[in-house]
This record gives C-alpha cells, structure tokens and sequence, in this order.
C-alpha cells in the first residue's frame, strides 16, 4: 500500500507535532517546515501528495506562498489557519487551494478533507464511464443516469457536473465557477449561478431542498461530495 506523503508549512510547533502525529497514526509519511523559504525548498524537493499551509508565516505571507506554489505545483493544497474572515478563504481558495480548514480544527475532519482531496489526483488512466455516488457519467457519450435511469442535462449542466466531479471535495468560489463555465464576463452574476444549481440540484439530488452532493458553503460557493 502506498504511503502518500503530506508536507507541512507551519511555524507553530505544538500544531506541527500535534499533525505529525495525527498524521502518522493514520498511515501518511510527513515532512515539515517552519517557514515560507523552507516550505516552498522541500515542496520542490520532496513532491508531497498533499500540502498543508498555514496563512502566517514569519518570513512571507502564505497566499504569496500558494500562489508561488501554484506556478507549478499541481497537487491538492489546504489551507489550515486562524484566519476566518470570508475575504481570506475567498482568496486562498481563487488563489488554487483546494480546501481550507480553520484553526483549531478538528482532526478526524482534517483526515476527511485530505482523504477527499487525494481521491482526485490523477490516476494511471481514465476511464470511460465513471461512477460517482448514485450517478454513472458515460464521458465518450455525455450521458448521466442516476440509479440507471438517463438524466436528461442541458451542455451547461453537464459542464457544471463534470467541474464539480472533477474537483470533488474541493470548495470552488461562486466566481470561479462562473468564470470557467461561463467566461469572465459573468463573473458578477451570482443570481445567474444560482439558477443553475438549483436546476441541476432537481435532476441529480434525492432531495433537492436537502442537498447531499451540491453542498452550499454560505457566503463562498459550493462543494462537491459524493460520499456522506
């Protein structure tokens, strides 16, 4: 069994041993930095599978460390940090993070949130027909069933499906949704969004009014999870 890598950039110390040892105990090898500089060097040198980063760092910002990071780093990144304000998360999360957790946290959600964030890497190939919660998504035909029965989809439902599905467990803004379905022009028009995931929420929720897969994150956007 392969034992994922997390990589952590933390200058508290009592938080940098309480995941090492969580992380540990649950089965992850685990690296550590302190700083910034230190941080962005063993995230070249090592490839973890996940990196958790904290917001205040001593020698740089962590959004200027996400957003140095994503220049080339691919893998998920959360955020864990004391920051609460819907402006930080808003911008860690347009700045590439996958996640964002605030301190203190819980650790078995922090496990849950690494776990969903490792089911979308990449795997060895692709398949064909794919199978998420009771939805099976055909890719070469662009059809959706839930529970074997076809779901009649509009292109723009489709697209805004296989967006979610693709970043499975990640927290995508209301602006990033619109802007990579709908361009950058309609990055405003939240009312717009709003529309089409109630739409969508109808055909492929059990209960629409009591969303299990489309999950509202108030005053930030929507996540996707497939699994309760």
């Amino acid at each position: 069994m392969k034992l994922y890598e997390i990589l952590v950039i933390d200058d508290e110390a009592q938080i940098r041993k309480l995941l090492e040892i969580t992380l540990k105990t649950n089965d992850f090898k685990v690296t550590e930095a302190a700083s910034a500089k230190e941080g962005i060097h063993l995230a070249a040198s090592v490839n973890p599978d996940v990196i958790l980063l904290d917001l205040g760092l001593p020698d740089e910002s962590g959004h200027d460390v996400l957003k140095k990071l994503r220049e080339w780093y691919t893998k998920p990144v959360i955020i864990l940090s004391v920051q609460s304000s819907e402006e930080d998360i808003v911008k860690a999360l347009d700045n590439g993070a996958n996640d964002y957790l605030v301190k203190p946290f819980r650790t078995g959600e922090l496990l849950a949130r690494i776990r969903s964030s490792l089911r979308g890497l990449p795997k060895e190939t692709d398949p064909e027909i794919i199978h998420v919660a009771d939805l099976s998504i055909d890719l070469s035909l662009r059809v959706v069933k839930k529970q074997d029965e076809v779901i009649k989809l509009t292109s723009t439902e489709y697209s805004l499906l296989m967006l979610f599905i693709k970043n499975e467990g990640k927290v995508l803004t209301h602006q990033y949704l619109l802007k990579e379905i709908w361009g950058p022009g309609y990055i405003n028009q939240s009312q717009y969004l709003r529309v089409f995931i109630a739409q969508l929420r109808k055909k492929i929720e059990t209960e629409p009014n009591r969303p299990q897969l489309i999950v509202t994150e108030s005053g930030v956007g929507y996540r996707f999870i497939s699994e309760s």
